[in-house]
């Protein structure tokens, strides 16, 4: 009688510990490495972006006149 019960608590803590304890300690992990994963892709997608919209600005400001808005005018001081 004494064992029984001795194995249906030892049941029982099994059970809580896994459905109260790791079974959301497993579902919370998955979720933040799902977060993780895309907050990377887009940072990656918004660098790729950027880099997208330099190469074609760069390209343009290149080939025509520099702006006369570009140039400060400054006299040397002695």
């Amino acid at each position: 009688m004494l064992r029984a019960l001795f194995e249906l608590f030892v049941l029982y803590m099994l059970y809580k510990i896994i459905f109260d304890f790791i079974i959301p300690i497993y579902k919370t992990t998955k979720q933040v490495k799902q977060k993780v994963n895309d907050i990377h892709r887009n940072m990656s997608e918004q660098a790729n972006q950027q880099n997208r919209n330099q190469f074609t600005s760069g390209t343009k400001e290149a080939s025509g006149k520099p702006k006369r808005d570009d140039y400060i005018d400054f006299e040397e001081v002695k």
